[in-house]
Parts: C-alpha cells; sequence; structure tokens
C-alpha cells in the first residue's frame, strides 16, 4: 500500500488531538490495554467522554498545558492506504516546528474551531502550507455540535478562508472544507446525520479517495559515495552510490556529472544486487558509467537534456528558527542535499506579515525566530539547485550557525 503523509495544524484549543485520536480510534490503531488506560486518564480528569487527546500529547508538559508543542509522527492505516501524521504546534512560538513537520506531507489538514472562526494561526497555517507546495489542503471546521450544526456558520468560515486561499494558494492546490465533531466522530469516518446539508465525503473517506498526478520532476541523483571494491573479483568496478532525489535514470540515458560538465551513459543501476532497468525518486541505488569520468562525493548525476546552472548567488524565502536574529552581513553554512558552502547574507530584502498577506520592504532589518522574509546568499562556491517551485525535492537547503552547529533556518530557493 502507499503512504500518504499528513500535516496537521490548528490554533490552540481547535481539538486537533481529539481528531487525530479519534482517527486512531475508528481505524482500530489502538490496542486494547492504551484504551483501558485512556479511560482510566479519563475518569481520574473527572470526564464522562474517552479523552482521545491524550493518545497524542505525549509530553508531560503537553499532556498538562492541554496543548501541543513537539512535532510527533502517529501511524495508522485502513484496508486502502498507510497514513503519516506529522502533529504540528498551534502557537505562534513553534511556528518553525510546522515548517519542519510539514516539509514532506502531501496533504494539509487546517483546523478551525467552529465558534472563533478564522484566527491568525489560521492565516499562518495556511500560508505555509502554500509555501512548502503542499498540493491539498483540508480545511476541517471544528466543533460543529458547539453551533448546532449550523450551516451558515460552515458557508461563513468557509467564505473567509476562500478569500486567503485567493491571495496564496498556487496554481493546482486543492481545497476541501469539511464541517465535522472530532468529540462525537461526526463527518470523520461516516457521513453525519446531524449535518444532512453538507453533500462532501466524511474526512476519512476524502483521504481514501485523495490521489495526485505524478508530475514529472528533473532527474537529480547526488552522489553520497563511491564504491571501490578493489577485489579480485570487482577489480576495476567503480559504482556511485546514493539516493536518487527527484525524477527517475535508466540505463542507456545520457549523463552529465555536476560541477565538472563531464558527460557519459549509465551502464547499470544496482540496487541490494539486483539490476535494475530503471529507478525513480526515494531509491537508493548504486549508478555505474559506461566511461570512466571524475565522479566523487557532493557532485550530481543529472540527465544531459535538463542540466543545471551552478548558483554562486541564491534569492530564498527563509523561515527563522534561531532566537538570535538573523541580519545582513553575518556567514553561515548553507547545507543542500550532502554537499555544503559557506554563504554570506548580502541582502535582506522583505519579510512577510503572513497574517495580512503582506510584504514589508521599507527598513527591514532583521529576520526574527519564526519570521518570514525573502533574502539574498552569496556562496563560497557553487550549488546545484532547483527552483523550490519547480522542484521542491531540490530546491530546498539549511543555514547552520557555524559557531554553535545550530540549524538557524530553512530556505526555499526562489
Amino acid at each position: 500500500m502507499d503512504i500518504l503523509r499528513i500535516a496537521t495544524a490548528g490554533s490552540v484549543d481547535d481539538g486537533k488531538s481529539t481528531l487525530i485520536g479519534r482517527l486512531l480510534y475508528e481505524t482500530q490503531s489502538i490496542t486494547r490495554d492504551k484504551i483501558e488506560a485512556l479511560e482510566a486518564a479519563s475518569k481520574r480528569k473527572g470526564l464522562d467522554f474517552l479523552d482521545l487527546s491524550l493518545l497524542t500529547d505525549g509530553l508531560i508538559a503537553e499532556r498538562e498545558q492541554g496543548i501541543t508543542i513537539d512535532v510527533a509522527n502517529i501511524y495508522f492505516s485502513t484496508p486502502k492506504r498507510k497514513y503519516i501524521i506529522a502533529d504540528t504546534p498551534g502557537h505562534f512560538e513553534y511556528t518553525r516546528n510546522m515548517v519542519t513537520g510539514a516539509s514532506n506531507a502531501k496533504v494539509s489538514m487546517i483546523l478551525v474551531d467552529a465558534r472563533n472562526g478564522v484566527l491568525e494561526q489560521t492565516f499562518r497555517h495556511f500560508f505555509i502550507s502554500s509555501m512548502l507546495r503542499i498540493p491539498k489542503v483540508i480545511v476541517c471546521v471544528n466543533k460543529m455540535d458547539l453551533v448546532a450544526y449550523s450551516e451558515e456558520r460552515f458557508n461563513a468560515i468557509k467564505a473567509d478562508i476562500q478569500k486567503l486561499a485567493d491571495k496564496v494558494a498556487f496554481e493546482g492546490q486543492e481545497i476541501t472544507f469539511i464541517p465535522m465533531s472530532s468529540l462525537y466522530g461526526q463527518n470523520l469516518s461516516t457521513k453525519s446525520d446531524k449535518m444532512p446539508w453538507f453533500e462532501g465525503l466524511p474526512l476519512l473517506e476524502e483521504l481514501e479517495e485523495t490521489n495526485f498526478d505524478e508530475i514529472k520532476k528533473p532527474a537529480r541523483f547526488p552522489v553520497q559515495f563511491v564504491v571501490r571494491p578493489k577485489t579480485e573479483e570487482f577489480h576495476d568496478y567503480r559504482g556511485y552510490a546514493g539516493k536518487i532525489a527527484s525524477g527517475s535514470f535508466s540505463v542507456g540515458d545520457e549523463i552529465t556529472v555536476l560541477p565538472t560538465g563531464q558527460n557519459s551513459k549509465i551502464a547499470t543501476i544496482e540496487k541490494f544486487g539486483t539490476q535494475l532497468a530503471k529507478a525513480g525518486a526515494k531509491e537508493s541505488v548504486v549508478i555505474t558509467l559506461e566511461t570512466d569520468v571524475d565522479v566523487s562525493r557532493g557532485n550530481m548525476l543529472v540527465k544531459s537534456t535538463s542540466t543545471l546552472e551552478p548558483l554562486k548567488e541564491i534569492t530564498a524565502r527563509i523561515c527563522w528558527m534561531d532566537s538570535k536574529p538573523l541580519i545582513s552581513g553575518k556567514t553561515y553554512i548553507l547545507q543542500h542535499g550532502i554537499n555544503d558552502s559557506k554563504a554570506k547574507v548580502v541582502a535582506l530584502n522583505n519579510k512577510i506579515d503572513v497574517v495580512n498577506q503582506d510584504t514589508i520592504v521599507d527598513a527591514v532589518s532583521e529576520l526574527k525566530l519564526n519570521e518570514i522574509g525573502e533574502i539574498v546568499l552569496k556562496t563560497a562556491k557553487p550549488i546545484f539547485a532547483d527552483k523550490y517551485e519547480y522542484n521542491p525535492a531540490n530546491g530546498a537547503f539549511i543555514l547552520v550557525d557555524d559557531q554553535t552547529n545550530s540549524t538557524v533556518g530553512v530556505g526555499f530557493v526562489l
């Protein structure tokens, strides 16, 4: 079965942990002893119902405060497919956690409390989902039981989010709205009899029916290791091991080695000793070439029909993740795939107000923790990156503080 990666986000008390707990409960992904522990914990809290939020709030601080702080990966499955949910925090001060948690997601589930409507964090979460090029957003209008399952209230929230989507959604991004009550399981695995006016699918069915047309990405293969056994059996063997970042390679493809620009053809593709005719994205393989060209760790193999230009000046959108602000003139280590280079911030072009969708250009001197903006970097050596919107697998990077070795920012090549 294929795996669907989902990122969840919502403001405080939107019921995100309860929703995930309900999904686990209704897909029978919880063992009997865990259910008994939940029943006991719920009774200790004086509740007359099963508090499913306790399933996902794993940290003691999360349980005590009733909030989500850290990113947790949660696994469940249905007969049709497997799911991995990255449960990300809702507070502003944990925005960086949402960016990292949602970076590999195909679906973003954004929760909205039907009583409160669209809040500041809703704008922030939608903006980040679009910035990360997540192809499908499901807006879960939760706690409909507290607004008497009102169709008018649901439509008002839908209209507010649609205005935001018109500003920030990218072409092809799909947006679905579902009214629900995670506490009572309304519109989660089955259609709700409380909301007969809703004609869409319940959440679990929507996730099961979600499919994506595979957009053809350019072939990129960063070389992680040069295989030279130097044994009698493999005396002249020279293979290049790594994980295909995007696209696919076939035996006989003409390739170009970056940065040297040398050309050759693929002789074999091997995976755990098995010869393959073709391999695609995320597969770890060993590639051998027909001619003996100079290839070493950190080089990249690309198809000769879709080669890359070296970048020594990069314009990028950055989410800042450090308590010390980003300022122009500072030097960091830029890590792109397995390559790194010293990189100097030569310009801070703007800062984005993700709530009002305004771009602040005037007098931007720094980016603070959790802020998002556009910067220009100059690198000490060339980086072979695609535009993020064109090829996310080869268009993202991180910035590392060389003094503390901490990751201070995540960037997306523009």
